[in-house]
């Protein structure tokens, strides 16, 4: 049961961070941000892409979790 919920949550995670840096939304949260120098932190493109390779991982991740969980439910196949 654990593994599955990790899995889920990889995969949100995933494509949360893959996309919404690069969304409208991301602009507008950020701008309330009262510190100027971490605000443009937030905002440069290299930061946005850091932010969206995480996501990657993730997605990577939830996969690699997703078929090694295929291959332990599949019984093995038995020989002629």
């Amino acid at each position: 049961m654990f593994r599955l919920v990790f899995i889920l949550y990889c995969l949100e995670a995933g494509v949360l961070l893959l996309f919404v840096p690069w969304l409208p939304f991301w602009d507008r949260t950020l701008i309330q941000i009262p510190i100027d120098p971490l605000r443009h932190l937030f905002l440069h493109p290299l930061v946005r892409s850091a932010v969206s390779g995480f996501g990657l991982v993730h997605l990577i991740w939830a996969l690699h979790d997703v078929v090694s969980f295929l291959r332990r439910r599949t019984p093995p196949v038995q020989g002629s």
